[in-house]
């Protein structure tokens, strides 16, 4: 054969692994983005819990001082001592034992009052050699604050000691109008204690950007942005921070993202700084202001995991794009060669009609023919050998076809990232090391946590395959609905939504597995508060009734309603409304699983007066069975 015979050969040949990569990137890039995605997204409702939980054990720990300038309003000898400036040494010394007695038990750093000029008329540390005791304060925006406003909140470092804290400020008046001031300091110190177990890198900013709470230790007194030389220049007048560098931290804005969240990337942490999590790198920050101070807290969660399971998931999706095309070829190199067998097939077939044929035409001569008989009897026997070779290799072939049939993949997706299992065990070995049995232990607690969220989720699918093994008992439905209930709290406060409840006066028991029915009234709840997202005052009505031994549970949300369309899916595996990266539209499919394990349904539709409303239908527990 002449060389050039081979050139389309091997152009098919060039074209086929072009087309082989091109797949197999195609693919895999999908596969990143689609998980890098859906890990963002994740990514973002964590680091919302997180800020919702350190918010709010800081609020607690600011709001235990939050009163107590106004009490000292209440004492007589306070009054009594703004009220005469040039009173003797006697009652100041009451009034300064009364305050150091209060600051003690308190465990603020100072209490101290300001008479009408903003000068220190009493003070808690009146002790000591640096006492404020005569100092003039007018300057401090706290007791402007107070002044104009009535009360005011100041973070700043002090003059005299240099010490930061959180001052909290309140006017003292009379039945003669305004007599002073009274102030209280409260150390970081207290405020940093809710910040001993943080998960992930977190600060808390003024309004001035500084950063007067952090995680981090080296990230206290910088800035979120360079400042400018006025600023500078009116920090130095007002003294608030006592002359700090306040250099900028060094966060850089990569990207926005959904739900006022960035992608930034933080600088990389002094050499011999040890910390439990990450704190230079990618991360998703994520802000929300602090209530009741000008404050801000935001937190950091890292991205480098995220990424990382993407990566191995794009890996896994290339393979597997690989292995289809590979198999593609297979099968189509095996339909070529059962062609050229059937073709095979038919020549055998026409060489043995030409045998007959002859046979036919030639009996007459029987001398002759006798021997070129026999001949043909052997070509014949050949033949028939050749005949069954080929119908056995059509067998084999169709075997390898059903084989092929049955090659497919089904994409399964877990919650809850299989990272963190890995960093809390880091962790918790750390903390052993150091002998810290409380965190550890509180980690081990965690990992506990996410075993049994995974095994809940492995749970649900086996539900969703085969009928649960679950034995049934008496349930009582108002302690069901209010687990659920509990359970998404936290999604209500976000809402803002509002839950009706209206069950029948005597106690409804129905006859079936606790677990599994909170597990179904959970995700008809949720599906309900996310179908009235963005309405302006989402209200959400459960009722349950006990009529002909069943119990009838509905569920009602005041959104748009199901269109025919959805109405039709509604129950079918892997469907949903949703946005992608929100869900996998498995949550009513096993949902109807579990409840027809119960012996029960499930139904949805729209309500008269507008929304869905969903019905779960189940047995009622038998009389002799009922808890008391």
């Amino acid at each position: 054969m002449h060389p050039r015979s081979h050139l389309p050969q091997r152009s098919r040949l060039a074209l086929l692994v072009l087309g082989f990569a091109a797949l197999v990137a195609a693919v895999s890039l999908f596969a990143f983005r689609y998980s890098l995605n859906l890990g963002l997204a994740e990514l973002q409702a964590t680091g919302r819990h997180r800020l919702d939980l350190y918010a709010a054990s800081l609020e607690r720990e600011i709001d235990k001082y939050a009163y107590f300038p106004t009490t000292l309003g209440l004492e007589r000898d306070v009054l009594q001592l703004l009220a005469a400036p040039g009173a003797d040494q006697a009652r100041v010394e009451q009034v300064n034992q009364y305050l150091e007695q209060l600051n003690e038990r308190a465990g603020s750093l100072s209490i101290y009052i300001l008479d009408r000029n903003g000068r220190v008329a009493a003070t808690s540390n009146w002790r000591r050699a640096d006492s404020f005791l005569g100092e003039d304060l007018s300057f401090r925006p706290y007791f402007r604050q107070a002044i104009d406003n009535g009360s005011g909140r100041f973070f700043g470092i002090g003059t005299t000691r240099g010490e930061p804290g959180y001052y909290l400020s309140s006017v003292l008046t009379d039945s003669r109008g305004m007599l002073g001031v009274a102030v209280v300091k409260v150390g970081l110190k207290q405020l940093e204690k809710s910040w001993t177990t943080v998960e992930a890198p977190a600060l808390v900013s003024d309004e001035n950007g500084v950063i007067i709470l952090a995680s981090v230790p080296s990230w206290k007194f910088t800035t979120l942005k360079p400042l400018d030389e006025a600023t500078r220049s009116a920090f130095d007048r007002t003294q608030q921070y006592n002359r700090r560098a306040l250099n900028p931290l060094g966060v850089k804005e990569l990207a926005e993202l959904e739900h006022g969240a960035r992608l930034v990337r933080l600088p990389k942490a002094e050499p011999e700084m040890v910390s439990m999590f990450p704190v230079a790198g990618t991360f998703v920050a994520q802000t929300q202001p602090l209530p009741g101070t000008p404050w801000n807290i935001t937190v950091f969660s890292p991205q480098e995991q995220v990424r990382a399971i993407a990566f191995n998931r794009a890996a896994v999706a290339g393979a597997g794009a690989a292995f289809l095309f590979i198999l593609t070829l297979l099968l189509n190199q095996r339909r070529r060669h059962l062609k050229d067998r059937l073709a095979d097939q038919a020549a055998l077939q026409r060489a043995h009609d030409e045998l007959e044929r002859k046979v036919a035409e030639r009996t007459a001569d029987l001398s002759s023919a006798n021997t070129r008989l026999q001949q043909e009897v052997t070509e014949r026997t050949q033949a028939e050998r050749t005949l069954r070779s080929a119908q056995n290799e059509l067998v084999q072939a169709g075997k390898l076809a059903v084989i092929g049939q049955l090659a497919a993949g089904v994409a399964h997706e877990l919650n809850q990232p299989l990272a963190a299992l890995r960093t809390l065990s880091g962790n918790t070995s750390k903390f052993l090391a150091r002998g810290n049995l409380a965190t550890a232990s509180s980690n081990l607690e965690r990992i506990g946590e996410l075993v049994d969220r995974m095994g809940r989720l492995t749970s649900q699918l086996k539900s969703f395959a085969r009928k649960s093994s679950g034995t049934p008992q008496a349930v009582p439905v108002r302690r069901a609905v209010e687990n659920s209930l509990f359970l998404l709290e936290q999604r209500f406060k976000q809402a803002r939504a509002v839950a009706c409840i209206d069950l029948a006066d005597e106690e409804l028991q129905a006859w079936c597995d606790a677990n599994r029915l909170e597990q179904v009234l959970v995700n008809l709840i949720g599906n309900a508060l996310d179908a009235m997202e963005g309405i302006a005052d989402p209200m959400l009505n459960i009722g349950a009734a006990c009529e002909d031994g069943r119990i009838l549970i509905q569920v009602r949300d005041r959104g748009p309603g199901l269109d025919e369309e959805v109405r039709s899916h509604l129950f079918e595996p892997f469907f949903t409304t949703k946005e992608a990266g929100s869900g996998l539209g498995l949550g009513l499919a096993i949902s109807a699983g579990i409840v027809a394990d119960f012996g029960g349904s499930l139904t949805g539709g729209n309500h008269p007066q507008g929304g869905a409303v969903f019905t779960l239908e189940i047995p009622a527990a038998p009389e002799g069975k009922q808890h008391d």
